[in-house]
């Protein structure tokens, strides 16, 4: 898989799981449907600034699409080495997570999610068109899905689809967690 078509398939898995249209997200760039579907197809290569207004607009960090770059043709879309992962999100909610997948174009992702010590969701989040499911690898997490509140340790797993959840990770070290989500929202 060539890095523009990887890039491509990145950017229409990233609009399709965030709900926009590719006439929303042409308009956004001021660039043409056309022109936007050639990129998303790897037909067409979108310029830094193009990838810079298209990271801005999925509040991702530009680097998200060059993850990549640096693998050898054949592993490309198919395997990520440890060292080309990639933090997404932000630590400020006391959760650091890693991109996993080698690409969002299949049917689900991978994230390794980190948990600071005494840091929670903040409240339930509302349920999305998604499954979710994980194990816990390290520490213990309390994870709340509708009215069930379970405490997680190391080995436990989860998955539940479309419910209302949240999480507190009330010890005083990390908790680590594998996240698998169906479909990709990164």
């Amino acid at each position: 898989m060539s890095v523009s078509s990887l890039v491509g398939s990145d950017i229409r898995a990233l609009r399709k799981s965030r709900g926009h249209t590719i006439k929303e997200l042409s308009a956004a760039l001021n660039r043409s449907v056309g022109w936007l579907s050639q990129v998303e197809r790897g037909q067409a290569v979108p310029s830094v600034q193009d990838l810079a207004g298209i990271a801005t607009f999925f509040d991702v960090n530009i680097s998200f699409f060059f993850r990549s770059a640096k693998q050898r043709p054949e592993e490309r879309g198919l395997v990520l080495r440890a060292s080309d992962r990639m933090a997404i999100g932000s630590s400020e909610s006391g959760l650091t997570e890693e991109l996993l997948s080698p690409s969002l174009g299949g049917s689900f992702e991978i994230i390794k999610s980190v948990f600071a010590p005494h840091s929670s969701s903040g409240g339930m989040r509302a349920p999305r068109k998604a499954e979710d499911g994980g194990v816990v690898v390290s520490g213990r997490l309390t994870l709340q899905i509708d009215d069930l509140e379970v405490t997680l340790e190391a080995g436990d797993s989860f998955q539940f689809a479309e419910r209302e959840y949240g999480w507190r990770n009330e010890g005083d070290v990390e908790a680590v967690v594998i996240w698998v989500i169906s479909p990709p929202i990164y």
